[in-house]
């Protein structure tokens, strides 16, 4: 099988070969295959992106909430939080979001599908990551605690200045698996056609009858993507360790 990599420098529309294709991607002056992949990465990445610092948000916000002291009912919600969220697939929680979300709350309607695609996949990785910020939390000595409450602070304070800082140092390795899924979730997008890798290669395949070429490519900027996140999570591991720290011991809200 001979594999034409020029169809990259295709015209979408006409078919024709454009010359001097890297020049005219630079410019911008005709959109062949070689613009749309590209622009199909941006969206891939800007999903990804807004995702992330939702679910990084909402994931550290609901697991702090599961280990409170003193407050079940506080709990029991994270803990809704995290079973609604982790048990329902994807991809059935990006079609409630795009159909059924907006037809009860109207307002949604006009929302653009990007945002709601951010939603549900930045709330569907939140409750990994609440679960691991919970663990994190527990696995510290209970000390650190009493260390708190031994110097006055409230438990905000506690939480702010004792235990989450301690606590988010364990869980970044696997917080980076969680950043680089979200970029490899992020190609359910399609579903609702954002117009992002997946889309781009199922399209383009179809339109050039080059589906190798094409899913080749998206293979490749995927994995791109997610090798990139791996090293600035490994930076953020290596700047952020503690030396000599061992988590051990047990604690969390009962």
């Amino acid at each position: 099988m001979a594999w034409e990599w020029r169809v990259f420098c295709k015209e979408t529309t006409t078919g024709e070969y454009i010359p001097g294709c890297l020049s005219s991607f630079a410019s911008g002056n005709d959109q062949t295959y070689l613009n749309w992949i590209i622009t199909a990465w941006g969206w891939t990445l800007y999903v990804a992106f807004f995702a992330l610092v939702v679910a990084l948000f909402t994931g550290l916000l609901v697991g702090t909430i599961r280990t409170l002291p003193n407050s079940p009912w506080l709990v029991r919600l994270g803990n809704a939080w995290v079973e609604l969220f982790r048990n329902i697939p994807l991809l059935v929680q990006i079609f409630l979001w795009y159909f059924v979300v907006p037809a009860i709350f109207p307002p949604l309607q006009k929302a653009p599908s990007s945002l709601l695609v951010i939603l549900a996949l930045g709330f569907f990785t939140s409750a990994r990551v609440a679960e691991q910020v919970r663990a994190g939390i527990q696995a510290l000595p209970r000390g650190q605690r009493y260390a708190g409450m031994a110097l006055g602070f409230s438990t905000a304070q506690t939480y702010r200045y004792v235990l989450l800082p301690m606590a988010l140092r364990i869980v970044i390795p696997p917080l980076t698996s969680e950043s680089m899924n979200i970029v490899k979730n992020s190609s359910v997008a399609f579903a609702v056609s954002i117009a992002e890798l997946t889309f781009f290669a199922r399209q383009s395949g179809e339109e050039t009858s080059a589906p190798v070429q094409m899913y080749l490519a998206v293979t490749v900027l995927y994995a791109i993507s997610a090798f990139s996140i791996n090293r600035v999570m490994g930076f953020i591991e290596r700047k952020t360790r503690v030396p000599g720290f061992v988590a051990a011991g047990g604690m969390g809200g009962h």
